[in-house]
């Protein structure tokens, strides 16, 4: 217990990673404190190796360096996998036995965030884990060593590992866009090597995003993707988040096929080899997406939002497919049950080429409602939890409705549903509706507003 302990500014510590601002809440000190912490842990359980990759940030190789220096100065080896995409590294971390992983990487935030993700033991570093790592860098109960860092091409086998999920017969014109993004690299590996005709965008790394902020599932980001979808005739086309473990797709007609959409296409092209297995969603998702499930002859399961929840219950389900409105696509059929927006897309393509239809007949194929985007709601951080147990304590009861609560309130009625609940990531609440009709989705607004007016918090136009 030489060193004194480092302290966190505690609003970095989030439910799924660690994430600040480079230069105002992050910097070099903290990425060697969690190196330094995790490598601890990783020592004391009798562990060795632990992965290490970035991504495209301009901050990302510094905070490489200092990370992999706290890991070393635990006595373990750091395998340095460089850049790329973060489920370059969950698949280093798997392939190569190594007993944590950590990314560097600001995912889909803004060019001056940045932050890690983590694995241990082979599962998600998430939750109470985050906050146990805080108190124990603070604590400075550091294991002492001299290890080494040493380098790993791994990005070949990854690339060829991609190339797997697709096995139709049927070629396919598709357009990417990386988004200037960690994915940017791999993609024009993949195209290399994949049926079809392929058209890149964007496909240079560049962590100051040029061309559009680096996230696919907001529509405004898909303009680009769009109109080259309809430049070449393409069939499909396909986006990612800065750091690739999401997906967002445009189909032919250039219209978006939105994260549960997307799932409901590769549930009926799995479910036919694993009858009656249970595909998870998350509460963000559309009634559309589990009733189509059942339809298909699977078991719809409704969980809590969050990457490192879903792939946590996943693993306890055995289920061979999972998802989020967000484009986190998980696939344990075939892979490793992480979350990979390359892999995603290629069974995404597979999945429309084996269908003998178009990406826009399959979006089409499914029941037509009317919804609403996500939306979010600022509100003071120290009340946005309370603000859904208000509304949960004044719907228990009520007639008429059902109410989940595994994650904030989602609210069944004869017109529809609701979702509010809590931000993990941010000081907001979040809201979802959606009805067969807009004069449906207009009652199911309204008993939204009137819930959050309870609360005191203004309705913003929903």
């Amino acid at each position: 217990m030489a060193d004194k302990g480092y302290r966190f500014d505690p609003v970095i510590l989030r439910e799924y990673d660690i994430r600040g601002v480079v230069g105002e809440t992050l910097g070099a000190a903290d990425a060697h404190a969690i190196g330094r912490t995790l490598g601890s842990k990783v020592a004391r359980q009798g562990g060795h190796f632990v992965t290490v990759g970035y991504d495209g940030r301009l901050t990302s190789p510094e905070l490489a360096a200092a990370l992999v220096e706290g890991i070393v100065g635990c006595g373990l080896t750091a395998i340095r996998i460089g850049l790329g995409p973060t489920p370059a590294l969950y698949f280093a971390t798997h392939m190569l036995g190594a007993d944590a992983g950590i990314m560097v990487t600001g995912s889909h935030n803004p060019p001056a965030h940045n932050g890690f993700k983590m694995m241990l033991g082979g599962k998600a570093f998430w939750g109470e884990d985050i906050q146990r790592l805080g108190a124990e860098a603070a604590a400075g109960d550091w294991v002492e060593g001299k290890g080494q860092a040493i380098q790993a091409d791994i990005m070949g086998a990854y690339v060829a590992r991609l190339l797997t999920g697709y096995r139709a017969g049927k070629e396919l014109t598709v357009v990417w866009d990386p988004g200037n993004g960690a994915a940017g690299e791999v993609v024009q590996a993949v195209v290399r090597d994949l049926p079809g005709r392929h058209i890149l965008l964007n496909e240079t790394i560049d962590g100051t995003f040029p061309a559009h902020h680096p996230d696919p599932t907001v529509e405004a980001n898909l303009e680009q993707l769009k109109t080259a979808v309809a430049e070449h005739g393409a069939d499909i086309g396909v986006g990612f988040d800065g750091d690739g473990d999401r997906i967002g797709a445009i189909d032919g007609l250039g219209r978006v096929i939105w994260g549960d959409q997307i799932l409901a296409i590769l549930a009926a092209d799995l479910l036919p080899r694993y009858p009656g297995a249970p595909i998870l969603a998350d509460v963000k998702a559309s009634q559309v997406l589990f009733d189509e499930i059942e339809r298909l002859g699977g078991k719809p399961v409704m969980a809590p939002t969050g990457h490192s929840i879903i792939k946590t219950r996943m693993a306890e389900l055995g289920a061979p497919l999972a998802g989020e409105m967000s484009g986190h696509i998980f696939f344990a059929d075939g892979y490793y049950g992480f979350d990979d927006g390359v892999y995603a897309a290629v069974r995404l393509l597979n999945a429309v080429a084996a269908s003998g239809k178009s990406a826009a007949e399959l979006r089409d194929s499914l029941p037509q409602i009317v919804n609403t985007p996500e939306i979010r709601i600022d509100v003071p951080e120290e009340r946005k939890f309370a603000i859904v147990d208000e509304a949960r304590n004044r719907l228990a009861g009520v007639p008429g409705i059902s109410v989940n609560d595994i994650d904030g309130v989602r609210v069944a009625n004869a017109d529809g549903w609701w979702l509010l609940r809590a931000s993990n990531t941010q000081n907001a609440l979040v809201v979802r509706c959606e009805a067969a009709d807009g004069a449906a989705l207009e009652r199911l607004k309204e008993q939204v507003r009137m819930q959050l007016r309870e609360s005191d918090v203004e309705p913003p136009e929903l």
